[in-house]
């Protein structure tokens, strides 16, 4: 099976751009009911994952920083403490599958880097599910 069929291409996928601001990239995961974002940049190709845990750091360490002044922030200056790894979408099953163990979900990527679109955890776990046999 190629790791394709699992694709939820990037026009269905909630993603962020480095060039936003830290009140804008808490805006889409609270719209999206997400912990966890995909991040580009302004070429489309995936750069990182921005996670609810990010920004609590970065209002942690950042004195004066409140839900006032988040629009000064840029998601580019926010350190991940999480690396979701990318998987090429011509990578092998066994591949994809090793990062969703560790991953909500795995962003897809070209041999270019762009950003194709992610394959949720959730997906691959429904398949075999209905898939498994005795």
């Amino acid at each position: 099976m190629e790791i394709s069929s699992f694709l939820l291409p990037k026009d269905q996928v909630a993603f962020i751009t480095s060039s936003m601001s830290m009140l804008q990239a808490l805006e889409q995961l609270e719209q999206h009911h997400y912990t966890a974002i995909p991040i580009i940049d302004a070429e489309a190709k995936y750069i990182g994952t921005l996670s609810e845990g990010d920004l609590l750091w970065q209002l942690r360490k950042t004195p004066g920083l409140t839900f006032d002044n988040m629009q000064e922030v840029m998601v580019s200056e926010i350190q991940k403490h999480v690396h979701n790894e990318s998987v090429l979408i011509n990578a092998q099953m066994e591949d994809m599958l090793t990062l969703a163990a560790d991953q909500n979900f795995v962003p897809v990527i070209d041999d270019s880097g762009m950003f194709l679109g992610i394959i949720r955890r959730k997906d691959i776990i429904e398949y075999y599910t209905r898939n498994i046999t005795d």
